[in-house]
């Protein structure tokens, strides 16, 4: 593949995944805002994180996030812990609830998705899952730290 199709492909894929990611969203039914879901999603992501890595990685400003997470820490979602590093360092982690809770979300998109996905070919559905587990070898490989 040359650079001008693997570009192509990629912009084409990004773009496919973002627009599933605001259907199911939009299709699901959800218990709290999709901004507080995405927030729980970031953070089960990073795994204990500054508010400063949200912010960066959410795209938006430290007061925005600081706010964001409030919120979540408010409902029970997340706590905040020290450092180990640094202890003057607040770090951002999920609570029990906060996990449940982004386990009910995700099963509600899932369950938005699945009577599309029923009414793909069983050829195409082995076709998506094979695609899936190429996404997420390619996501998994980036975010390892490099040796």
């Amino acid at each position: 593949m040359n650079d001008t199709s693997v570009n192509e492909t990629g912009s084409r894929l990004l773009g496919a995944v973002a627009r599933l990611n605001r259907w199911a969203t939009r299709h699901a039914e959800l218990s709290i805002p999709p901004a507080q879901g995405r927030l729980l999603s970031l953070i089960d992501d990073l795994g204990p994180a500054r508010i400063g890595e949200l912010a960066v990685a959410d795209h938006c400003s430290q007061p925005t996030m600081t706010t964001q997470v409030q919120r979540v820490e408010s409902a029970g979602w997340a706590r905040r812990s020290t450092d180990s590093k640094d202890a003057r360092v607040a770090l951002i982690e999920l609570t029990d609830e906060g996990r449940q809770m982004l386990a009910s979300l995700r099963a509600s998109r899932a369950r938005a998705l699945a009577p599309e996905l029923e009414r793909l070919s069983p050829e195409e559905r082995a076709a998506l899952r094979s695609a899936t587990e190429i996404i997420l070898r390619v996501v998994d490989t980036s975010e390892r730290p490099q040796e």
